[in-house]
């Protein structure tokens, strides 16, 4: 009875895994350049918002994901406020095939930290005073073929962000 318990715990070992092991608030900043005499002004404000992943392996099996949100304000042409956030996760991955560990290194991982971000994000405008901003869904698995498709016209450019294991 022992090895056949021993046989099923290493079948176990053996199963592809993915798991996340902390998901956590990096870094986070608000500027307000121009305050105070911006917030007098009744112009229109117009929003610029600009979304990156960074990831890196850890070890053999810890992935670190760090999905940056830049949100910028302007009324005209000058800054109403500018937040950035580092939503950042640690992720295992055992047992992966090598082709599978790409796309959820960028797609699941930041499908599973944006939600947290866009969080951390409308709470940091509504908490300097301003109306919070919804950051509207993105789809990774888009974005993550278009990266793919801005790497096979430029080969020697490899810079999609996404790190695979050797």
């Amino acid at each position: 009875m022992t090895e056949a318990a021993n046989g099923s715990a290493n079948t176990a070992d053996n199963n592809p895994s993915f798991q996340i092991q902390r998901i956590y608030l990096k870094d986070i900043s608000l500027e307000q350049p121009n305050a105070p005499q911006i917030l007098l002004n009744q112009g229109e404000p117009k929003l610029e918002v600009q979304v990156d992943i960074q990831a890196n392996q850890l070890d053999e099996n810890n992935f670190h994901i760090t999905l940056v949100g830049t949100v910028t304000t302007k009324i005209e042409d000058k800054v109403l406020f500018l937040v950035e956030a580092h939503q950042a996760g640690i992720f295992e991955i055992r047992q992966m095939p090598p082709e599978q560990i790409d796309p959820l290194l960028g797609i699941a991982c930041p499908t599973i930290l944006f939600p947290y971000l866009r969080s951390n994000i409308a709470d940091m405008i509504s908490r300097a005073g301003f109306q919070p901003v919804h950051l509207a869904e993105i789809n990774f698995h888009a974005l993550y073929e278009q990266r793919l498709q801005q790497a096979a016209a430029a080969p020697a450019s490899n810079d999609s962000g996404i790190i695979l294991p050797n």
